[in-house]
């Protein structure tokens, strides 16, 4: 890939800049780090919720949050806990399993070797070898939870690593930038497939089954003790939506992803005079206008389907945006391996 700077204009003065090809391995390697760590939450909520009467329900739902119908059911043909269990964390032919998604991290991390600190690095390379080793008796139901409570400790590790040592320069902030435009893409896509999956059951609301299953919808998000710090008596569907989406004071709501995302940018074009910022910013200033216009009440009345599926191609139109103008439109598989390539179309 070419070695082309992020910068085309000059730079004030003690500012160096960035290689395009380090901007892009940065952002991807925070995106795949986030969706490794919410996709461990997402099994191992699923794996707790699930009936005892019936433990392959709900395993469905980890199908189609992640959009991997058609790949999925070429390979298997019922979604139960044995075949996504396997599929999501040890199938290395799947690009969206942990096992691709943590060698997708490990290749960017390579590539990151001159930026990263030696924490950093000694940190990747350690769990990254750790995850690629998995195999089918490492992920079975008596192993599940143990496993996905380390998967998830040592992303958290690497984020606070990455906070404690990662030099506030360029890379920082692409790092940001593709750590929350992750957060503001699988919170939509959560709400999205949880909400319509729990919205049309018989269970009575308020009852006790359906108060467990919104309690896995906010576990899923890692927002329950939040949720409950915020609204103690409010556990209704169009709270927990609402506080997903639009609480500035949650740090995975779409409205903190959103904010992160548009302060990013505008520290890149302010303190670094980094073209091609403003079209970008001004899309992700639309989405936070529909955000703070509109309650809860009206977007689930007008479409709590239809305003996620908006979000979300605004959200790969963003991450395009974003490739056409700070690297060579040649994508690099190394920095963005097959996993979630319509993130990266028009």
């Amino acid at each position: 890939m070419t070695q082309v700077s992020v910068f085309p204009a000059p730079v004030m003065p003690g500012l160096r800049n960035l290689l395009s090809r380090y901007a892009e391995s940065t952002m991807w390697l925070a995106r795949y780090m986030e969706r490794i760590e919410n996709l461990a939450r997402l099994i191992d909520v699923t794996s707790t919720s699930v009936s005892a009467t019936n433990p392959d329900a709900g395993w469905d739902s980890v199908i189609r949050i992640n959009a991997d119908e058609g790949l999925f059911f070429q390979r298997h043909e019922t979604a139960g806990e044995r075949s996504v269990v396997a599929f999501y964390i040890t199938d290395s032919d799947n690009p969206d399993s942990i096992v691709s998604m943590a060698r997708y991290a490990r290749e960017n991390a390579r590539v990151l070797r001159p930026l990263i600190s030696t924490e950093m690095w000694m940190h990747l390379n350690v769990f990254t070898r750790w995850v690629m080793e998995l195999g089918p008796d490492d992920v079975g139901a008596s192993y599940l939870s143990t496993l996905c409570t380390r998967l998830k400790q040592d992303c958290q590790t690497h984020f606070g690593i990455t906070e404690g040592t990662l030099y506030r320069d360029q890379a920082w902030l692409f790092y940001i930038l593709g750590k929350n435009l992750e957060r503001a893409d699988q919170i939509t896509r959560l709400i999205d497939i949880k909400y319509h999956t729990l919205l049309p059951s018989g269970v009575g609301i308020g009852s006790d089954i359906d108060m467990s299953q919104w309690t896995s919808v906010l576990r899923s998000a890692a927002a329950y003790h939040a949720f409950r710090r915020v609204l103690p008596e409010g556990m209704t569907p169009a709270n927990i939506v609402g506080f997903l989406l639009k609480n500035d004071g949650f740090p995975r709501s779409l409205s903190t992803s959103l904010r992160s995302v548009y302060s990013v940018l505008g520290s890149l074009a302010g303190e670094y005079r980094l073209r091609h910022c403003a079209p970008i910013m001004e899309r992700i200033e639309e989405l936070r206008v529909t955000l703070v216009e509109q309650t809860v009440e009206d977007i689930i009345m007008r479409g709590l389907h239809e305003y996620m599926d908006w979000i979300q191609r605004e959200l790969r139109q963003i991450q395009n945006e974003i490739a056409h103008a700070f690297w060579p439109p040649a994508i690099s598989v190394q920095s963005i391996g097959p996993g979630h390539m319509e993130q990266m179309q028009d």
